[in-house]
This record gives C-alpha cells, structure tokens and sequence, in this order.
C-alpha cells in the first residue's frame, strides 16, 4: 500500500489519512463509513492509524481492495490527484531520529570538505523537528543569508509497533514501511555547527528543511530496504545514485542501538542518512547547490516513488 496524509483543499483544510487507490487518493475515514459502518471510525491520522498495529493497517487494506473492485465507490469516496495537497506522511512523529555520517561514500565527502571532525563507531543520530517538515510539491524557501543550500535524498523506515530493547534479528518487525526525506542543509551553518561540537539543530531544521514523502509504502511492496537505487536529480539532470547496501549502520543496528533507552513508538521516524553525491562534495559545488527555481526530484528505483520540491526565493 501507499498510505498518504492529505488535504482537499476545494473542501476544508482538515488533514485525512488515505492510500493510494488506482491513480486516485482513496479517503479511508469516508471509504470506511460507506463500507463497514458498524466497524467504528477510522484512525483520524496517521499515528492513530499505526498505532492499531497490524489490525489497523488490514482494516486499510480490506477497504483498498474493496475500492479498487468497485468503480463506483471509488469515484465517490476517492479524489484526483490533482486535487488532493499530500502533507508529509507522518507530520507529527513523537520522535524523527537522523542517523548521520552513514553511508561510505557521503563519510569520504565529509571528510574532504571539514563537515567531519570524528568517525563513529557506532551509530550516531540528530534530530529532525516537525516544525521543518513539508510535503509533496512544496515551495522551500532559501533564506536570504544560505548561499550553499544542499540536497540529501535519504531511506527513511517508519516505526509500526512499540519497540524497547529490541534485538537487532526482529529489527524489520517493527517497521510499518518506508519514505523518503530530502534532508536539506545549510552548509555553512553545518561547517560552524561541527566546529563547536553541536549536532547540525540550526542547518538542518529551518523552515521548510525537511520535504517528507510523499507516501509510506508498506513492507509488503519493499522486496529488499538494501537494495533501494536512491537517486536525486535537480531540474532534470541527475546528482547521484545510490544503493542502500552502502549504508553502514542498518536498520537492525540502528533500532538496536536507540532502543536500548528510548522507547520507540508508532510513527517514530529513522532517517537513515545522506548518500554520497551531494552538492558539497563535488569540485564544482558552487555550481550545484540549489538556487530560486530549481526543482529537486529526490526518488527510489524500486519500488518506485518520487519526492518534487521546489526551492523559492526568500519572500
């Protein structure tokens, strides 16, 4: 499935929970009133809707299936694309954990342009605020004073049951699906921030730093989270492609790791880091880093889903 946060704008601002339902944004909640009115109300968001666990995401799927089989009910419980605004997935994570410096490639990159001054050796994590977060085809503002705004398209795994002290061999159990996040920074913030010892709060959480999306596809579709081709290109032309299996600290040591004293919940996000391909880190970087106009297409391969971002001048 391809579970999405939305809103039609046409109707009202309220944020609803659907999936994707053949080319249309099928509203689970309306779906479920027509379908199963004896059943209760569906989740109102997407936490809630994690939060049920695995009966909520069946509850999710039997009304998918039924809408998908049914053209009429499709047409009335479901909206064109074209006039749905998708919010980030999950807007309100108790917790969104970056894990940094984690892939080989990116860890070469820090280290040649001094955005580096350790190397872990277990994995290490920042925080990513939903205050920052944006979705689908958002206008991202540069700040008049951040000349070298860069892009960082990152697997990111959303956490589907309460895990503490979970072993690194259940990790996946865990996990309700996967999106993507462009984790956009400021590196010259980033540059001071490393120098002084602080974890990258200021260059990575301003206003609009954290497009998120623009759907959770569920473990069922993902054959293998480490063999994920992760691309970015920017007005059309391609920055980098990268396969997850250079990741350095995986999912199961990942979980292993900040379980061990926090307790993760439903809809906590792992962000899993920026692979190598960033703007900073290519001789012509000052060419690369994105200006006022640029689109940013951040992507998996397969399964296939793409993030679009617009970057706009400060107004």
């Amino acid at each position: 499935m391809r579970l999405a946060t939305f809103t039609v704008p046409a109707e009202s601002s309220a944020a609803r929970v659907g999936v994707l339902c053949k080319d249309r944004m099928l509203d689970l909640a309306r779906c479920a009133a027509a379908v199963e009115p004896g059943e209760g109300a569906f989740p109102h968001s997407m936490r809630a809707l994690l939060e049920e666990g695995d009966a909520g995401l069946a509850r999710a799927r039997r009304l998918l299936e039924a809408a998908s089989g049914d053209t009429a009910l499709r047409e009335r419980q479901a909206y064109a694309l074209d006039d749905v605004r998708l919010l980030p997935p999950v807007p309100d994570a108790e917790k969104f954990l970056c894990v940094g410096k984690n892939y080989r490639t990116h860890l070469e990159e820090l280290k040649r342009t001094d955005l580096i001054k350790e190397l872990p050796e277990e994995p290490t994590g920042f925080i990513k605020l939903n205050a920052c977060l944006v979705g689908q085809d958002a206008e991202v503002e540069r700040p008049v004073d951040v000349p070298h705004l860069d892009y960082e398209p990152e697997l990111v795994f959303v956490i589907g049951k309460p895990a503490y002290r979970a072993r690194r061999e259940d990790a996946f159990d865990y996990v309700a699906g996967i999106t993507i996040l462009n984790d956009l920074t400021c590196r010259d913030t980033q540059k001071r921030e490393v120098a002084s010892g602080s974890r990258f709060w200021t260059a990575k959480n301003a206003p609009g730093f954290g497009p998120l999306g623009p759907y959770i596809i569920t473990m069922d579709e993902v054959r293998d989270a480490y063999d994920i081709w992760v691309t970015c290109r920017v007005n059309g032309e391609e920055r980098m492609r990268v396969n997850t299996s250079d990741q350095i600290w995986k999912l199961p040591d990942i979980i292993e790791h900040f379980s061990r004293l926090l307790p993760l919940k439903p809809g906590d996000m792992f962000s899993t880091g920026a692979p190598g391909g960033v703007a900073v880190g290519k001789p012509n970087a000052d060419e690369l880093f994105l200006k006022p106009g640029d689109v940013v297409e951040c992507a998996f391969e397969e399964p296939a889903m793409a993030l679009r971002t617009r970057i706009v001048a400060a107004r």
